[in-house]
């Protein structure tokens, strides 16, 4: 089931950029809207873009309009702001700790809904934050390297970046080369079968991948290396996913 999910997530301007909200430059609301609500159903919150803010990090996003949003972790911490009337919303969070994996809820009246995303938060907000998601390439909201993230399953990779202009993308992986158009926001996201310790180039830049790490207990693993961090989550239903998040530094 997993594999038809990445399967999907093949091309810039495809399935992961036509379900996922993009961010827009660190520090600014993106273009895109989240998705309106349909048939009904409460929105939930929609994670766009950061800022820094004295001691911590401002996150900005959309939501249901007047619901009460909520960033919460697996101890049961949590951050909270009221959306607009207009659906916008801005929470600020404490980066103390040396990694954050806050889950996303909205709060209407007496319905609750919780987004099957989650927002990374490491170094203490000086590392990089994503936004996680089961079956989709990550989305780097700080200001990453041409390649933002390698995300897998076990089974199947995706590599995913954001391009700083409209020029075509290069992906050099497992002796394959793919140009890509980026989509809205420059976000592009590619599958591929690149294997752990494999260069992965991307714009003529080459990045090391590490592969995944052997599974540790808990929602969150954490492994720091030369390169970038390597992150082991675990998503809605119990599904373990690994995402490397190379330093801007990385060579």
């Amino acid at each position: 089931m997993k594999r038809a999910w990445w399967a999907q997530i093949v091309i810039a301007g495809g399935f992961f950029l036509a379900t996922s909200a993009c961010s827009g430059p660190p520090g600014q609301t993106a273009a895109e809207a989240a998705p309106p609500e349909d048939g009904g159903w409460t929105r939930t919150p929609a994670i766009l873009a950061i800022r820094p803010a004295e001691g911590g990090l401002v996150v900005a996003g959309r939501a249901q309009p007047g619901g009460r949003v909520v960033l919460r972790n697996s101890a049961g911490a949590a951050y909270a702001a009221a959306a607009d009337a207009t659906g916008a919303f801005e929470i600020r969070i404490a980066t103390a700790e040396p990694a954050l994996l806050l889950r996303p809820e909205i709060q209407v009246g007496e319905d609750a809904a919780a987004s099957p995303d989650r927002l990374l938060i490491l170094d203490r907000g000086r590392g990089p934050v994503a936004v996680l998601g089961v079956g989709r390439a990550a989305i780097r909201l700080d200001a990453g390297p041409a390649l933002g993230a390698v995300d897998s399953d076990g089974r199947s990779t995706v590599v995913s970046g954001r391009a700083l202009g409209d020029d075509p993308v290069t992906v050099v992986a497992d002796g394959a080369t793919t140009r890509l158009q980026p989509g809205p926001g420059g976000r592009w996201s590619l599958l591929v079968a690149a294997t752990p310790g494999e260069v992965i180039r991307v714009n003529g830049r080459d990045f090391v991948w590490p592969g995944s790490a052997a599974a540790a207990p808990g929602d969150l693993q954490v492994e720091r290396d030369a390169g970038g961090w390597g992150v082991g989550w675990t998503g809605p239903g119990g599904a373990r996913q690994w995402t490397w998040l190379p330093a801007a530094a990385a060579s």
